[in-house]
């Protein structure tokens, strides 16, 4: 009898395979947990290398208040957290509903579900709100809150002193860690996380980058989708497989002259700030409609971190953009939007985000007059759909896409 050939499994597409491993990010925490080991919660930036080295599973509250608001289940969360624990609406909204899910211990629709936790891993090289947010979480919890402090530099470089008063945190945050979960630092294991981070890094930088080519081979709002593997999986093999697999795609789609962006690219604009995730369909609709495509955003930078020493290392994470001064900043964007060749920019000014949107307008003013490009802003949220007016986003977005006509008409 003639042995039965089986086919191959089918290669799953590099936006599936990334959004399996997020995926699996909080699926491993809930298993960890039911095994009886301990979980954090971490915020997105803090040197995820240490609980990776330790062999912890954190899960990321950022991350999932994304997933709740993307998937409609935002605002329940945030009634509770206002109308049931007190808290004000002009909070970041991401804050109101990792609250409310400590409090809760679960989605009302099971949107996004993980492990409450047992330490709280909090870095405010982001957000000045994330230090009073994890510690009413440690308090609500009654867990242990470490710390990682970053000074907002004011200078263009990160000095000695500042890599110093990080360096001697990041020991202890060590210490802390080992004394709460009973893991052991092992120094070999420590290298070989740091050399996958600095890969999956430098892959998630080059995916970016892809959008710098005429047309791009990427719609630039798959960048909101993807970064979550670079927020959360960096130190994983897995992390650097899937952002390889998407390298080889968008280099095959420039080959073969296609793109994930469905329709002919007639305009190119910078995208500044957190997505809108409960109207992301809303926010692209126009865009994609008028042949607009995003090819600058500080989401690439804002995740590649790469270094070649444990100081370099704190150096990377004290550079992010909401840890750096206005000129850094405005220079940022600005070598992204040359890269990208853009002609305009869409600023979202997010009442949740204060810290972001409290420079925005200034870096939107430099930018287009250092540029000579329109910028125009929107108000709106990242997670609160009642602060966003799909009207006014679309008069605004109609008001941009006139002046670059215009411009190339050289009216």
């Amino acid at each position: 009898m003639a042995e039965e050939i089986k086919e191959a499994p089918e290669k799953l597409p590099a936006k599936k395979v990334l959004a399996n491993i997020a995926d699996n990010v909080y699926e491993s925490a809930i298993e960890a947990k039911a095994r009886g080991e301990k979980v954090g919660w971490i915020s997105s930036n803090f040197p995820q290398e240490i609980p990776e080295t330790l062999g912890l599973h954190c899960v990321y509250p950022e991350s999932q208040a994304a997933a709740i608001s993307a998937k409609g289940g935002s605002l329940a969360m945030l009634e509770h957290a206002e109308g049931d624990l007190g808290f004000s609406n002009d909070l970041c909204a991401y804050a109101r509903i990792s609250m409310a899910y400590a409090d809760l211990g679960k989605c009302p629709n099971g949107e996004r579900e993980m492990p409450l936790p047992d330490f709280v891993l909090c870095c405010n090289n982001i957000c000045n709100c994330m230090m009073n947010w994890y510690e009413n979480i440690g308090k609500m919890l009654d867990i242990p809150v470490i710390m990682i402090d970053v000074p907002y530099n004011d200078k263009y470089d990160v000095d000695a002193k500042r890599v110093a008063y990080m360096r001697g945190q990041f020991d202890d945050c060590i210490k802390q860690l080992e004394e709460i979960t009973g893991k052991k630092w092992d120094e070999n294991r420590f290298a070989e996380v740091c050399e996958i981070s600095n890969k999956v890094g430098q892959a998630w930088l080059e995916a970016t980058q892809y959008m710098q080519y005429e047309p791009s081979p990427l719609n630039g709002f798959e960048l909101f989708n993807h970064m979550a593997v670079a927020t959360m999986a960096r130190g994983k093999q897995e992390s650097l497989d899937g952002f390889l697999q998407l390298i080889d795609e968008y280099k095959q789609f420039v080959k073969e002259h296609k793109s994930t962006f469905k329709v002919e690219e007639k305009n190119r604009v910078m995208f500044e700030g957190i997505a809108c995730w409960p109207f992301l369909r809303a926010t692209l609709h126009p865009l994609k409609h008028s042949g607009t495509n995003v090819t600058a955003c500080v989401y690439g930078p804002s995740f590649a971190f790469t270094y070649g020493n444990t100081d370099e290392m704190m150096r990377a994470y004290a550079e992010m953009p909401n840890a750096i001064n206005l000129e850094r900043a405005v220079e940022l964007r600005e070598e992204l939007c040359k890269a990208g060749k853009v002609n305009g920019g869409l600023i979202h000014n997010n009442r949740s985000c204060k810290m972001w949107s409290g420079i925005a307008p200034e870096m939107g003013r430099r930018i287009a007059n250092d540029l000579h490009i329109p910028v125009v802003t929107f108000d709106g949220d990242q997670s609160d759909p009642r602060n966003f007016s799909e009207e006014q986003y679309n008069t605004r977005v109609e008001g941009l896409l006139e002046i670059m006509e215009n411009n190339k008409k050289g009216e």
